[in-house]
């Protein structure tokens, strides 16, 4: 029998703790971010290239707190062209872990391809002692070189555990296990191999109605975060500045202070969205439950945290101003 032919993977640069470096062995949180190249990384990783035929290409090399609306732009369109193309069978992203997730989420959101996309980071440099990036990229790359993975949507690798990018979140500033998701992770890495045990229930990818290639520009949405004794200045200030939409991360089940009503009532008379969270990081937030969405003309987030909220609220905004198909998004996806 004919041995199979190496997947054929571009490995894809943008920075992050993935590409640290620290003074010293101990140095786990102290460090330069966004230091090596996505070649220094991958020359650090020679057994790699018995996995996958490798290619690379460096598009930022920025800390992911510094990612924006341009950067996921620029980014999903760039993969979108590599995908499209018959000598690459799967894509692997390095990233900062601070917004890895809302990254991965909206590419799980906008790519047209049954192709495995992987993102990919670290939460200790590669100069630290036990550092997770060397195993993170290497199970990554094993993930998105196998026929296994394809169709599932972006996937987020770490700690052998294979997130989809919908649900993932991060727990934690420094352990290892930080990347979490409420459902549990899709499968794991075991020696080298990847193992699933469920898929995505929600629509991703080609069965999502948007399509990185028609997206030019992102609506602005804010977010507030709700604790005890605020002032509505925040929300007003959202609104001076133009935002479209407000994805407001409640206390519980999306209760909304007294102090803060009239703000978000106004708020949605100025044709900004509002759009109640919780700022537990899980659970559902009933609709019409801790407040009387309906006679506000407010929407609920579902299950979905903040700043995820966010990345599918601008998407939304993109094609649809109806409060009732807007509600729907939230539900579906």
């Amino acid at each position: 029998m004919a041995a199979r032919k190496k997947a054929r993977i571009m490995l894809i640069g943008t920075g992050g703790t993935i590409a640290g470096r620290g003074a010293s062995l101990v140095n786990t949180l102290a460090y330069d971010c966004s230091v090596l190249s996505i070649d220094d990384i991958l020359a650090d990783l020679p057994v790699a290239n018995s996995i996958a035929d490798i290619t690379t290409e460096q598009i930022f090399q920025i800390g992911s707190e510094n990612f924006g609306n341009v950067q996921l732009l620029q980014l999903g369109k760039r993969i979108d062209c590599l995908l499209k193309r018959d000598d690459i069978d799967g894509i692997v992203v390095t990233h900062g872990t601070d917004t890895i997730d809302e990254t991965a989420y909206f590419l799980h959101l906008t790519l047209k391809s049954l192709k495995p996309v992987v993102v990919v980071g670290a939460m200790r440099p590669p100069s630290a002692l036990s550092s997770d990036g060397p195993l993170n990229l290497y199970n990554a790359i094993v993930v998105a070189a196998s026929p296994l993975a394809y169709g599932k949507g972006t996937l987020v690798v770490s700690n052998d555990e294979i997130h989809t990018a919908r649900d993932v979140v991060k727990t934690n500033t420094f352990k290892q296990d930080s990347f979490k998701s409420p459902y549990g992770p899709l499968g794991f890495i075991v020696e080298g191999r990847p193992i699933f045990y469920r898929l995505p229930a929600r629509p991703h990818t080609l069965n999502s109605e948007w399509a990185i290639g028609e997206i030019d520009a992102l609506p602005e949405v804010g977010i507030v975060y709700a604790h005890g004794g605020m002032t509505d200045a925040i929300v007003h200030a959202l609104i001076d500045s133009g935002v479209r939409a407000i994805i407001y991360a409640a206390t519980g089940n999306g209760n909304v202070a007294a102090s803060m009503l009239a703000s978000l009532i106004q708020a949605r008379k100025r044709g900004i969205h509002v759009i109640r969270g919780s700022r537990t990081g899980g659970g559902v937030v009933t609709r019409n439950a801790a407040q009387p969405d309906d006679l506000h003309d407010w929407l609920v987030a579902d299950d979905q945290v903040a700043h995820k909220a966010r990345i599918l609220m601008m998407l939304a905004l993109t094609q649809e101003q109806c409060s009732r198909k807007l509600q729907e998004t939230f539900l579906r996806y």
